[in-house]
């Protein structure tokens, strides 16, 4: 299916094509190209698309959008970042499909996923969403322009880690319901408090289309806050939470035999029963926040809980694997894509529901979180204590705190990196036994849990 054409594409950028030709796709990295895309030659403090513009090529590329001319069919542009974003306003100018933007501490993208997965039963084939974590500066706008113009639904995840950041993105989005999953804290390093950050995930309300719809926490502490952002921007302010007084609240939960939730929520007058199949309370307060989008844009509530029911965890952000080990197979709970303070303390709890022979864990560090590192990574004693771990394989030099918090009250060893963490946890790892693995991303912990996948080779 054609998503541009080079008439399009100039239309849009004020560019000037150079022939006619087709895209099918959107990327701006070459080692992403398939047949038929449209490669961006965007120009980075390292890197220069246009080097590129011969391998996208070979790789099936129909065009690029360049700031200097070239023998491929392309459209000319001055600035191919502008390009680009004027390419994702055309994009959302043209849909009149519903658009849901998604910001928060934590849970941005399993929630951004299992909203696009409850969207898509209610209209199959015509939902979209950001894929992976494509939630800055370039991934955002990366992600509208890829939206066909035919969608019902778009889904949109929104990060930042300074102030001004989501003002600039949510213009681009416009959604008619702008959602914050939770205020935690992250990225502390760039901000004086969490007060500081509730003001900065509160800039996505200021895109609100005219009579939008604002979701927020209802049991976060920066409640009143992020209600105070809103409210000169949202039609209708609808809360979240676990907590009696919101407006989509969990009534009942249960832990159900296949170690997810079931749920009893009342939205306003009406209640409906569901089960989340990822584990954790805090899936459950992702799953009352997109009941409360899904019923903002007039999708189908029976139709989103069997896909809640449904859910499969994300590689990086709670995917569940068994690997087999010493003629028998341990569990693998795989959060190495990212971790903050909170994530981490929930993640933790997880793990203590699990029913396993012994509870290992894998914890990287946590990054970006300013003076107070020392401080929350001590803070992780308490939880992994509470958790029942028997063994705690601490990586990374931020990492010392929570040792030193832990001496004598846990068996753990520290050590540098993901591959020395690698090499301990296959001298340890037994059958019946279940590992969390968690951290900053830049740890690395995901080659670690690949090579597990891969047969602890």
């Amino acid at each position: 299916m054609t998503l541009w054409t080079s008439a399009e594409i100039a239309a849009a950028t004020g560019g000037t094509a150079s022939t006619d030709f087709t895209a099918t796709g959107v990327t701006f990295d070459s080692r992403e190209v398939g047949p038929g895309d449209l490669f961006v030659a965007l120009k980075g403090e390292t890197s220069d698309g246009h080097k590129f513009l011969d391998q996208s090529s070979e790789r099936g590329a129909s065009g690029a959008v360049v700031s200097v001319t070239t023998p491929h069919p392309h459209v000319l542009v001055a600035d191919t970042m502008a390009a680009l974003e004027d390419l994702a306003r055309a994009a959302r100018a043209r849909t009149a499909g519903k658009i849901i933007g998604v910001t928060g501490s934590v849970g941005k993208t399993s929630t951004k996923e299992a909203l696009f997965a409850a969207l898509e039963r209610c209209a199959p084939g015509a939902a979209h969403r950001s894929v992976k974590s494509y939630n800055n500066h370039t991934g955002v706008p990366l992600s509208l322009a890829r939206m066909p113009a035919e969608t019902r639904f778009g889904v949109f995840e929104m990060g930042m880690n300074h102030a001004g950041e989501l003002a600039h993105l949510t213009t681009l989005v416009r959604p008619h319901v702008a959602m914050v999953t939770a205020i935690a804290p992250a990225h502390t390093a760039f901000f004086p408090d969490e007060s500081a950050i509730a003001d900065a995930k509160g800039e996505i309300f200021a895109g609100l289309e005219p009579g939008g719809t604002a979701i927020i926490p209802f049991d976060s502490p920066h409640r009143d806050r992020l209600i105070a952002a809103a409210r000169p921007y949202a039609a209708r302010i609808v809360t979240f939470g676990l907590d009696e007084g919101a407006d989509v609240r969990a009534i009942e939960t249960m832990r159900s035999e296949g170690g997810g939730t079931f749920v009893t929520a009342r939205l306003g007058e009406r209640e409906l029963s569901f089960t989340v199949s990822q584990p954790g309370m805090h899936w459950v307060s992702n799953a009352l926040a997109i009941l409360a989008a899904v019923d903002a844009v007039g999708g189908d509530l029976a139709l989103a809980g069997l896909a809640l029911a449904e859910l499969g965890g994300l590689a990086g952000r709670g995917a569940r694997l068994t690997v087999p080990v010493g003629g028998g197979t341990a569990l693998v709970i795989d959060e190495s894509y990212n971790a903050n303070p909170s994530s981490m303390r929930a993640t933790l709890a997880v793990l203590a529901a699990e029913k396993a022979a012994r509870k290992l864990a894998v914890l990287g560090e946590m990054r970006e979180l300013g003076d107070g590192s020392d401080a929350y990574h001590a803070a992780l004693a308490g939880p992994v204590i509470e958790a029942g771990v028997e063994q705690v394989i601490l990586v990374g030099e931020a990492m010392a705190a929570l040792a030193n918090a832990l001496e004598g009250r846990v068996e753990f060893v520290h050590v540098p990196d993901a591959a020395a963490a690698r090499d301990r946890l296959l001298a340890i790892l037994a059958p019946g036994d279940a590992v969390l693995i968690k951290g900053s991303n830049g740890v690395g912990l995901a080659k670690l849990v690949a090579s597990l996948t891969d047969g602890m080779t």
